[in-house]
């Protein structure tokens, strides 16, 4: 997930909350999505506002349907794509982080997958 391939979001934020390997993510009752060609358009419905995902976003979002952990993510990435697991790792966390300062996304700290 080089530069290029990072998800571009648009900036509004809430209280940051801590993300790590064993966190479960998962869609947020308060939005709406639609998949448009291999982007993702996301329309937050307490804010109003649409935040759009490039393709490697977009197979983020397309996996959230589920709660799944971010390590699952992770190795589902590295499955798809040619990158470096210490670069996805990052990307990752940093796209979930902006994902949940938008309320976007609903974060747990269980162990499970």
């Amino acid at each position: 997930m080089s530069d290029s391939a990072t998800p571009i979001i648009q900036r509004t934020m809430s209280a940051p909350q801590t993300i790590t390997e064993s966190s479960i993510v998962r869609f947020a009752v308060g939005q709406v999505s639609s998949q448009l060609g291999e982007e993702v358009v996301i329309l937050g419905l307490d804010s109003n506002r649409y935040f759009g995902l490039d393709e490697v976003g977009a197979t983020v979002w397309n996996l959230l349907k589920e709660p799944r952990s971010v390590t699952s993510i992770r190795n589902r990435l590295l499955e798809e794509y040619d990158v470096d697991p210490q670069v996805c790792q990052q990307d990752l966390i940093a796209l979930l982080q902006e994902l949940a300062e938008h309320q976007l996304i609903e974060i747990t700290h269980e162990a499970s997958d």
